[in-house]
């Protein structure tokens, strides 16, 4: 049986380095530090989430920007090929409408039809479209006032006569329309014109 002096007093630390109770101070202490600890952390995560979003933003933005130059350089070159091809459609014109009623010529000018129908389905396709603006009003933004006619059968600034039809290329002009352009006698026609 253990003698009075050998009982253990479970409250005092042993001297082996047995179990040894904490105290609220440093229970407290280590608490405070634990919780500044996660504080940052979660601060840190924070930050970092943030820095990302910013970052996956600028990149979706960046991507955007160069799909969009991209299609646009492809419109500008394709706006260059069409506006090489038009005087070539305007020659079929030309060579079609003179020969039209020449029988010996029929034959040749079937074949330059179908080219020429050919040649302007590819280009429509392509996004151009064609301004044959006869019997609608002057728009300088898409017409260009060749000659002035005056007269009172037409209202004033109505187009008279095509010379040369104009073209768009996705509502871009590529050439205005050569056009006459009936204007009224007298001062105010003058007035709007200058």
């Amino acid at each position: 049986m253990p003698d009075k002096d050998s009982v253990i007093n479970m409250d005092e630390p042993t001297q082996n380095g047995g179990p040894e109770q904490p105290d609220d101070e440093n229970l407290s202490r280590d608490s405070a530090a634990a919780d500044a600890e996660v504080a940052k952390l979660a601060n840190d995560l924070n930050d970092l989430r943030q820095t990302l979003m910013r970052r996956q933003a600028d990149f979706d933005n960046y991507r955007k920007r160069i799909e969009k130059e991209r299609t646009e350089d492809s419109r500008r070159a394709t706006a260059r090929v069409v506006e090489s091809l038009i005087p070539i459609i305007d020659g079929f014109e030309h060579a079609l409408a003179a020969h039209r009623d020449a029988p010996e010529y029929e034959n040749y000018r079937k074949g330059f039809e179908l080219i020429y129908k050919q040649l302007v389905d590819n280009v429509t396709r392509l996004g151009v479209e064609r301004l044959d603006p006869l019997g609608k009003q002057f728009d300088p933004h898409l017409h260009q006032a060749m000659d002035r006619t005056e007269t009172v059968n037409h209202e004033d600034g109505q187009v008279l006569q095509v010379y040369q039809p104009g073209y768009l290329f996705h509502g871009r002009v590529l050439r205005p329309a050569m056009v006459r352009v009936a204007v009224h006698p007298g001062g105010a026609s003058k007035e709007v014109a200058n």
